[in-house]
């Protein structure tokens, strides 16, 4: 899978607005749950939604989407169809639980 890192808010909006559908994993380097959660969500969308394109945000780098989007924990997901911010999950996130969340819309477009 293509992983797209997004390094600034013009960047994201860009994403957001011309994708059909995109994941977009916001986390920081010394987060060690996102380390391990990372690679499972990855795996998730790469075999059950190939349509999505999947997005890295290192927060540390791009601090600027962090406030506008009112990030303020990571891991966060941002799950967007159709420019439109559909899905957001934080902190403790069930792989299963996303899936489902993911499964309902992605049906409806896909």
């Amino acid at each position: 899978m293509n992983i797209n890192p997004v390094k600034s808010l013009k960047e994201f909006l860009e994403i957001s607005s011309s994708s059909i559908a995109v994941c977009f994993y916001l986390s920081t380097s010394d987060c060690n749950v996102c380390k391990v959660l990372k690679p499972k969500v990855i795996e998730m969308i790469e075999k059950n939604f190939p349509q999505i394109q999947f997005c890295y945000i290192d927060l540390n780098e791009a601090k600027e989407i962090s406030g506008q989007l009112s990030v303020f924990t990571v891991p966060t997901i941002l799950v967007y169809f159709e420019s439109k911010e559909t899905i957001r999950v934080s902190r403790n996130i069930h792989i299963s639980e996303l899936q489902d969340l993911i499964s309902r819309y992605y049906s409806l477009i896909f």
